[in-house]
């Protein structure tokens, strides 16, 4: 749920799910359409398809049981190199270093003073991190960037200002784009993936036609619709029945 989104936004969310699905067999057990539902308003659903089918690994591959290891984690559906160290790190104590984004500019920043590959970053944050508690210092780096070492600094109030490479040699700010670990999002408002949320909110009530779709969704552009229906089919999101549509496992 972290992933792309504020942590602001996730609680409420986070907290209704594990209600609804205490373990991963229980998410797994139930249908996508039920975890599509709790998904509403988190956008990117093609996450919760994936959360269901990484619960289902879990579940059928894992005895259960969440793996503790990077390389376990990474073969669960949607944990890539970011979410599968958190994990580790976070719930497992593993000794590996949280790269992204924020952690991305304070290396490029306050180490390097220039910017950084992703090849460059990774050793350089398992270096920084030393012997440390991982889960505490990760910690500390992720809040760091969130609260200070921003897209917009706040080098006034920045705690480590005075050890920052950037902060005493100046020049151009080398975080844009540093570690290559996040991707500039295009506008949301009119763009497909508010059609897509906007559609999958309307289904989650229940199948709809075509034109039921269109009466609920205002100012929906009637001519995109079957390119959004052809899309959310081709993710396994949602399934067609002659002219009804509905979410997959309904």
């Amino acid at each position: 749920m972290l992933q792309q989104t504020q942590v602001s936004r996730v609680v409420g969310p986070w907290q209704t799910f594990l209600a609804t699905f205490p373990s991963p067999s229980d998410c797994a057990n139930a249908p996508l359409s039920t975890v599509v539902r709790l998904w509403s308003g988190l956008g990117y659903p093609r996450r919760a398809k994936a959360l269901h089918a990484a619960a289902t690994m879990i579940r059928d591959d894992f005895g259960g049981a969440v793996p503790a290891e990077v390389d376990e984690l990474r073969r669960l559906p949607g944990v890539g190199e970011y979410t599968a160290h958190a994990i580790a790190s976070f719930s497992f104590a593993r000794p590996v270093a949280v790269l992204d984004t924020n952690v991305g500019r304070i290396l490029s920043r306050a180490l390097a003073n220039r910017t950084l590959t992703l090849s460059e970053a990774r050793p350089m944050a398992k270096e920084v991190m030393g012997r440390a508690n991982s889960a505490r210092f990760n910690q500390l780096m992720l809040d760091l960037g969130a609260q200070f070492c921003r897209a917009v600094p706040r080098c006034e109030q920045c705690p480590v200002a005075s050890a920052c490479k950037w902060k005493r040699e100046g020049g151009t700010d080398p975080a844009p784009r540093s570690a290559a670990v996040s991707r500039a999002q295009t506008a949301y408002v009119g763009s497909d993936r508010q059609l897509r949320g906007q559609m999958l909110t309307q289904l989650g009530h229940g199948a709809r036609t075509k034109q039921q779709l269109f009466s609920a969704l205002a100012g929906f552009d009637q001519s995109r619709y079957d390119d959004i229906v052809d899309g959310l089919v081709a993710d396994g999101l949602v399934q067609r029945r002659g002219r009804i549509v509905q979410l997959a496992g309904d």
